[in-house]
């Protein structure tokens, strides 16, 4: 995302220049940098949901099996098929109309932040210099605070997400839209209700972020370490340094998309179970986040807590590869101009 005047470069074409975000001269050039964080952000995070959606569904179906019934599913292979058998293909789709403006709020509320954390950082640190890059440290800690923001907007979209994907035979919910959904939740538990489950979005989102960020962030500066180009010209301008190459992008962006859904996956694996239990007919339950994880852990172990993680892993890397690409092929494009 971008800081610099003119608003070309972002904080990862910056870092893959050598140049961290510089200030913001005036008002204007801060409301086209959030413009533009919006718009690519939105776009990045919509392609990636709709190559990942079919794989999410399957992951929480396989995390919220319930503690006291045999599994349904024996792994995500036979949930997929089982799933395809019931519902067809459209069935792992369902539910996806929330994702997809989660997707366009979560990708864009991200990068945007994220800039603004690096903003705050520059100014309260040091005095804001022109081509001296944040430490590392600093960036990770920027990529925790724009998770920490980014689960306020995110767990109400999640909440309804789950309550849409779970298997058609186990909800009453099966015949109603989202926004029947979320009128069914503020009768029954008021308008704090759509935030059933925030702990567990916050632990994901803060931890998982600073490890999305920080695992692109820390890639990239590998691979620009290697960059023979960079080396062959040592003296030329920080800003004339040719970009990374496209596949480095995408494979730090994958790199970035396994640490995050990886390291803090237990918290998302409670989230989903809590945002889920009160889906069957005549149920009320609306554990906490600590009461749904002892639950877990006396039930089903560790193993429990990590169900459905290996698929999480392999639909990440993909879709966090494209968001990064594509929001970098966006900003890009914006800077050269016609």
């Amino acid at each position: 995302m971008s800081d610099a005047a003119g608003g070309r470069i972002t904080s990862f074409a910056a870092a893959e220049n050598g140049l961290p975000p510089k200030m913001e001269d005036s008002g204007t050039g801060q409301g086209m940098e959030t413009i533009k964080d919006v718009i690519f952000g939105s776009v990045a995070g919509m392609i990636g949901k709709m190559i990942e959606y079919p794989f999410d569904t399957v992951k929480v179906r396989l995390q919220s099996q319930p503690d006291y019934l045999s599994p349904r599913y024996t792994g995500p292979v036979d949930c997929f098929r089982q799933s395809i058998h019931a519902e067809g293909l459209r069935g792992l789709y369902r539910g996806i109309s929330a994702p997809l403006v989660g997707a366009a709020i979560e990708t864009s509320s991200l990068f945007f932040s994220y800039r603004i954390a690096q903003d705050v950082f520059k100014a309260t640190l040091r005095p804001p210099t022109q081509g001296v890059p944040l430490p590392f440290s600093a960036l990770v800690a920027c990529g925790a605070a724009s998770g920490a923001f980014t689960s306020l907007l995110l767990t109400p979209i999640e909440l309804v997400k789950c309550q849409m994907q779970v298997p058609l035979s186990t909800s009453l919910l099966r015949r109603t839209g989202p926004f029947k959904i979320i009128a069914s939740i503020i009768r029954h538990h008021g308008i704090f209700g759509l935030w059933h489950g925030q702990l567990g979005t916050l632990i994901r989102e803060t931890g998982g972020s600073a490890a999305w960020f920080g695992s692109y962030e820390g890639v990239s500066a590998l691979f620009r370490k290697h960059d023979t180009r960079s080396a062959a010209s040592p003296s030329a301008n920080l800003e004339s340094k040719p970009p990374l190459p496209i596949y480095q992008q995408l494979l730090a962006g994958a790199t970035a998309g396994v640490s995050y859904n990886f390291v803090f996956y237990p918290a998302d694996t409670i989230k989903s179970r809590m945002q889920t239990e009160g889906v069957e007919p005549g149920s009320n339950v609306r554990r906490t986040f600590w009461a749904s994880g002892k639950a877990l852990w006396r039930q089903q172990g560790i193993k429990g807590m990590y169900r459905g993680c290996g698929i999480t892993v392999v639909r990440a890397a993909p879709s966090s590869a494209f968001i990064f690409a594509i929001y970098e092929g966006l900003r890009n494009w914006w800077g050269r101009g016609p």
